[in-house]
């Protein structure tokens, strides 16, 4: 008996012992497990990845400069149109007339000016006539020949023809005054009756339509616009920190949405000088080389960095934020540590440069069973089994 109690008691303690392993090895007791690597020395190849739009470099809004009715819509949608094509037109109401009337006035005022050319040249003809007379009479009455009233009347004659010049002069200045004002007035109605009608600026293709005949617009409302096909580029957002390496004529890969499957080739055409200080991107504009694009459409670009050289990395997945800190956690005696650093680029392919706050021998953790603390007990695998 006492030796079946024996058997029973070493069974129990057997059982006890695996219990008391499971709890500690697999169990809430066991340590947890993570996967580590050390800081690794080297190339990295840098690229940087961006979401961004269709935009056309050279649009152009068409729109009256003042409150009209659309008469004509000459173009539609996806047509080429060239350079001084009129694409639509307005209703120009009275214009017509207005323009009529006003080169009437212009040629009624040249007229004008015709009269008082004439009146000038007779009235300086009279004066030169009584001019030359006075200075007889005035001989004369030197020599006593005529009496003083005879030689007063021709002063007079010659002050009423001095007065006619000059008020002919005055009549002149102000007929030319007039026609000016007359000519300008007819510029300007020629103007605004010339912006009755929309005329294409460049050689291109009508990419909305945005008013039909009847309808009416006021000034400024855009009725057509046209974009240069060839202008056609993708306004890119990327991270900051990876935007100093970015410059005019990299190459890039655009991928459009309307064409997933076929990558397009690019090349940053222009660097924003103003940076997004809530999203903390920079703008950059990759042009497209050919593409059958639709402005506003979303496309992924990939712009090919030049490599870092000589540089320390770890594993993206590494890099933490803790109470707002940029760090990693280091496994250190079996329990983990949080230590910040400072990075600098991170690649696609999952690393990340490391400037400051690691030693090349610190074990860092990439990935663990939960979330880490401070003083955590951990242990390092090899890889982690998802269970």
């Amino acid at each position: 008996m006492s030796g079946q109690r024996f058997k029973f008691l070493a069974i129990g303690v057997g059982v006890l012992m695996v219990f008391m392993w499971v709890i500690l090895t697999q169990g809430p007791l066991a340590p947890v497990k993570v996967t580590v690597e050390k800081i690794q020395i080297g190339n990295l190849s840098n690229e940087v990845f961006g979401i961004g739009t269709v935009k056309a470099r050279r649009s152009y809004n068409l729109a009256p400069i003042m409150t009209s009715r659309v008469k004509n819509v000459l173009v539609d949608q996806g047509e080429e149109v060239i350079a001084g094509q009129v694409l639509a037109e307005m209703d120009p109401v009275d214009l017509d007339d207005k323009l009529a009337g006003s080169q009437r006035v212009v040629e009624k005022t040249a007229s004008a000016i015709q009269a008082g050319l004439a009146q000038e040249s007779e009235a300086q003809s009279r004066l030169k006539t009584i001019t030359a007379t006075l200075t007889r009479y005035q001989e004369l009455r030197e020599g006593g020949f005529v009496s003083q009233e005879m030689f007063d009347a021709k002063v007079h004659e010659k002050n009423a023809a001095a007065s006619a010049l000059a008020a002919a002069s005055a009549n002149l200045a102000i007929a030319r005054d007039e026609h000016s004002r007359a000519q300008a007035d007819a510029r300007g109605i020629g103007k605004a009756r010339a912006q009755t009608r929309l005329i294409s600026p460049i050689n291109g293709v009508v990419a909305v339509r945005l008013a039909e005949p009847g309808s009416t617009v006021v000034g400024g409302q855009v009725v057509i616009q046209v974009v240069d096909p060839n202008s056609l580029w993708v306004e890119t957002r990327i991270p900051q920190q990876q935007a100093g390496l970015v410059r005019v004529g990299q190459v890039a890969e655009v991928v459009l949405r309307s064409q997933a499957h076929s990558p397009v080739a690019g090349k940053v055409a222009r660097i924003d000088m103003v940076s997004d200080a809530v999203t903390e991107e920079r703008i950059v504009n990759v042009s497209l080389s050919k593409a059958n694009a639709s402005i506003g459409e979303y496309a992924e670009v990939t712009l090919k960095l030049p490599d870092l050289n000589d540089v320390r990395s770890i594993s993206s997945a590494a890099v933490k934020r803790v109470n707002k800190v940029s760090g990693v956690w280091v496994l250190q005696k079996g329990e983990v540590v949080f230590k910040p650093v400072k990075i600098g680029f991170s690649t696609m392919d999952g690393r990340t440069q490391i400037l400051d706050g690691l030693k090349d021998g610190d074990e860092v953790i990439v990935y663990s069973q939960q979330a880490m603390r401070e003083g955590l007990k951990v242990k390092a695998v090899s890889a982690l089994v998802k269970g």
